[in-house]
């Protein structure tokens, strides 16, 4: 199934000169859905992944659908303000400003082996920073997962160099 003719490109949101990857039109399709989230969970099956991390907010929607499926726990990452418990943060850049995400302090025990879950891999600021998250926890990052990476002028691999990266759909963009 060619996933990429699911995602809507929406020109000049969420500010002039971005061209937005929106993965709606991909969810609202059951059968797209279910695709997107059972390779995914085939490519961390037999990984021994103990969590799953996932970005707000459209990290949760793929992301707890593969904790569910290869058997983990499910963390959230928020924005600030967000979480009721004692949180832990770590600060970011992102393609259009910058921003901080926060984690329970007890999501992850000493040693969980952790994948990352996001939607979409752009500059890698938000998933750079929720490694970081995992591993200040105690965590081991097994992982960085993305239903869409942006390829080219971006970098955002780059900055994952450390990390395994697995996409299931690369889009180059604009050099």
């Amino acid at each position: 199934m060619d996933l990429e003719k699911y995602i809507r490109n929406v020109p000049n949101w969420p500010k002039a000169g971005i061209e937005f990857k929106d993965i709606t039109t991909l969810c609202q399709d059951h059968a797209a859905f279910k695709e997107t989230c059972n390779r995914i969970a085939e490519y961390y099956k037999d990984k021994g992944i103990t969590k799953v991390v996932a970005i707000e907010a459209r990290g949760y929607v793929f992301g707890g659908v593969v904790a569910y499926l290869i058997g983990a726990g499910f963390i959230l990452i928020r924005k600030p303000g967000k979480l009721p418990y004692k949180t832990i943060s770590e600060s970011y850049e992102l393609e259009y400003g910058t921003d901080t995400i926060h984690m329970h302090i007890d999501a992850i025990t000493e040693g969980d082996k952790v994948l990352v879950s996001d939607d979409l891999l752009a500059t890698g600021g938000t998933a750079l920073a929720a490694c970081r998250l995992v591993e200040k926890a105690g965590g081991i990052v097994q992982g960085v997962s993305f239903v869409i990476e942006l390829t080219g002028s971006l970098h955002g691999r780059e900055k994952l160099k450390d990390y395994k990266v697995f996409s299931l759909i690369e889009i180059p963009v604009d050099e």
